[in-house]
């Protein structure tokens, strides 16, 4: 077991770039530079006042994050490469927690990005034994193989065995998709904006059953950053409190021998998942009932069902009773991925458990305007990734306010260096603003390169 906080950790600066479809167009120096930008102006901070950097992707030579970092300023700071697969960028935000908290660092910076190949994921080393090999091995032996994308195998044998369970159907899994492509609506940030009716989830192509090619998340293009700060930082620097988010409980899991029971459901980190956040939960002292606002990891919508019930947010066996009595969206009882989730706002790997993050930030900041998830005080995040590593993390606003407070409701105008209001205008910045950002004292031209001159062209 890890050593609990020794003191909080606050979120006070998120970014984000659009997720696109993965074309090579944009440079993950590019991703990892606009997220990094943002991030900071949102948190008004300068780069000489950050103490450590993580860099989290999967797809990428060793050192990418010194080559991200490296264009925001040379400090010499530590600056940490994290790969742990879709969990990937909440793993960094973990271990950037870590670090304020025990007193490793005051300031830290993370950026998640990746640049991605189309079509679905494979592995890259074939000379070695693949990590998961094992789990495709016990699909293998359990359920059989298909043609069909192993992941999408391993989720869709998975959600079959909750309906052979528990009285699930294939319509409930296409309303879980539904429901987030019509939240995606919303988020200017999605790869995918366009709602569906339940029929055309159901018609779109079978991948494989009992899950169609809309109830699937794409491969992305994609950067998110955060900024998180001690709690004497932020006493420092007061005016940051009004928007700070704290992280009030977190848990980074790996997989039990329940792996291997022969479930398909565990196969794919359903144990796992329900143990992140019954710790998560608890050091938050928030009970899974209290939960009214989430960002879960939808990379099919048989694992939203899934996860429904490993997080507790309704009773064991009854996740598709949520799904149909409309608790899971806008009037219901706990909104899930109002930002859209991974199967309409899009997946890049490094990049998600930050984006997750940011649109949890927002919304508790009351910054989320047109999606708002109104009256909430607690948001619960869970990033997942097969091999495995389950993330889940309780965030409260460090006022202890609801996000629709009226008082809070004048803070959201100190988007003093940004300008704007990030959670619904997926805009640029000036090189004035970027100017202010990066460091005063160690910049480097040559490290920075054309990127920033790139970045301008796409706004």
């Amino acid at each position: 077991m890890t050593k609990k906080p020794a003191s909080p950790a606050y979120v006070v600066g998120v970014g984000l770039t659009k997720f696109i479809k993965p074309r090579g167009k944009v440079d993950y120096t590019e991703l990892g530079f606009e997220a990094g930008i943002k991030a900071l102006l949102d948190a008004q901070l300068n780069y000489d006042e950050i103490d450590q950097g993580v860099a989290c992707y999967c797809y990428g030579d060793s050192t990418c994050g010194q080559r991200v970092f490296y264009q925001l300023g040379m400090t010499q700071i530590p600056i940490y490469n994290v790969n742990n697969n879709c969990s990937t960028g909440s793993t960094g935000l973990r271990m950037a927690r870590e670090a304020v908290s025990h007193g490793a660092a005051d300031a830290v910076l993370v950026i998640g990005f990746e640049k991605m190949s189309s079509g679905s994921l494979s592995a890259h080393w074939k000379d070695r034994a693949e990590p998961i090999g094992t789990t495709f091995q016990m699909m293998a032996a359990t359920q059989g193989v298909t043609n069909a994308p192993g992941a999408a195998q391993l989720f869709g044998n998975a959600g079959k065995e909750y309906m052979e369970r528990y009285g699930a159907t294939p319509r409930d899994l296409a309303e879980i998709a539904r429901i987030n492509h019509a939240h995606s609506a919303a988020n200017p940030y999605s790869q995918f904006r366009t709602s569906y009716t339940i029929d055309e989830v159901e018609s779109s192509p079978v991948i494989h059953d009992p899950l169609t090619k809309l109830q699937c998340c794409p491969t992305s293009d994609g950067g998110a950053a955060a900024v998180l700060v001690s709690d004497s930082f932020l006493s420092a620097h007061p005016h940051l409190r009004p928007r700070a988010i704290r992280i009030a409980g977190q848990c980074l899991a790996t997989d039990s021998p329940s792996l291997f029971d022969h479930s398909s459901m565990n196969l794919v980190g359903y144990h796992t998942s329900a143990h992140a956040a019954q710790q998560a939960l608890s050091e938050a002292g928030t009970a899974a009932s209290e939960i009214k606002l989430c960002e879960l990891h939808d990379c099919f919508s048989a694992n939203e069902l899934l996860t429904l019930d490993a997080l507790g947010l309704c009773p064991r066996g009854k996740a598709h009773e949520m799904v149909r009595a409309g608790d899971i969206t806008y009037g219901g009882r706990c909104v899930v991925n109002p930002s859209g989730g991974l199967i309409s706002k899009g997946h890049p790997l490094g990049a998600t458990g930050l984006a997750q993050c940011a649109e949890l930030v927002w919304q508790l900041r009351g910054e989320a305007t047109n999606r708002l998830v109104k009256g909430v005080r607690v948001a619960l995040q869970h990033n997942l990734g097969l091999g495995g590593a389950c993330v889940v993390t309780v965030y409260k606003r460090a006022d202890g306010r609801a996000n629709d407070d009226q008082e809070a409701e004048k803070e959201k105008e100190k988007w003093a260096w940004l300008g704007y209001n990030a959670a619904i205008e997926a805009r640029g910045f000036s090189k004035q603003q970027v100017d202010r950002v990066r460091s005063r004292r160690a910049r480097s031209s040559w490290a920075l390169g054309e990127t920033e001159r790139r970045v301008q062209a796409r706004f």
